[in-house]
């Protein structure tokens, strides 16, 4: 079970080990896991670089390199009852923190100034992998909120019906657009699809007929002209020569 830091409580990590299930969960950085992440020695911290850019969750920046620390047996909650604390793994990932000055005048950084995201988990997965996992979860989080902004807004309709056919809709849009997008350019293939729609279907363009040929004029100094062309060829390939 993956999740935020507002279900990091020992109820939910009960109910976790009652079902005999794993469990990998956002914290806060509450004053226990302050004092426990300083107290990593420098060389414990761990390089890695994202082969694609993932946003940062505090602040939305994308980053591309970060550290990752791990405390092997961390005792969360441990103000409550005995039966209440939690033995578990403590990983850290740690991103510079791009809004503090690196320089200040003619004076350079004196040291690094990090942002620290832990998770609580017992998956016993090497550390980079578990927390490569955790980050999984974000990912289906943003097809949610891609697909609420287009087929999903539509629900709940009130009917059954209706709702297996926005669904239905939904899937078939989302894969058609998932695959325009990787057709088009390396933005596209990242954009999300409201984005592919704005870019790429919605277009202000004119059809004219003409010795029964279609000819389809687009907008004039269009910033997507050569990656909608492109879209064009790579789906319409001009005839084979006879």
């Amino acid at each position: 079970m993956r999740a935020d830091s507002q279900f990091h409580n020992s109820r939910v990590i009960g109910a976790c080990r009652r079902a005999d299930a794993r469990f990998s969960i956002t914290c806060g950085m509450n004053p226990s896991i302050k004092r426990t992440t300083a107290a990593v020695p420098d060389t414990s911290w761990q390089q890695i670089t994202y082969p694609t850019a993932v946003p940062d969750p505090e602040t939305g920046e994308l980053i591309f390199d970060a550290e990752v620390a791990e405390i092997p047996a961390y005792t969360a909650f441990a103000s409550r009852k005995k039966s209440e604390r939690v033995t578990a793994r403590l990983i850290v990932r740690r991103v510079r923190d791009l809004a503090k000055p690196a320089t200040v005048g003619e004076q350079g950084e004196l040291f690094p100034v990090w942002r620290y995201h832990p998770i609580f988990t017992d998956n016993p997965a090497p550390m980079l992998q578990a927390e490569r996992e955790h980050r999984h979860h974000a990912v289906i989080e943003q097809v949610i909120a891609d697909s609420k902004a287009s087929a999903l807004a539509h629900l709940p309709s009130g009917h059954f019906n209706a709702n297996a056919a926005w669904i239905t809709l939904r899937a078939m849009a989302y894969h058609l657009l998932r695959a325009t997008g990787a057709l088009t350019s390396a933005f596209h293939a990242r954009a999300t699809t409201a984005t592919l729609r704005a870019h790429l279907i919605h277009i202000p363009a004119r059809t004219a007929r003409s010795a029964r040929r279609i000819t389809l004029h687009l907008p004039r100094n269009w910033r997507w002209q050569h990656a909608w062309t492109h879209l064009f060829d790579t789906v319409h390939r001009p005839p084979e020569p006879a």
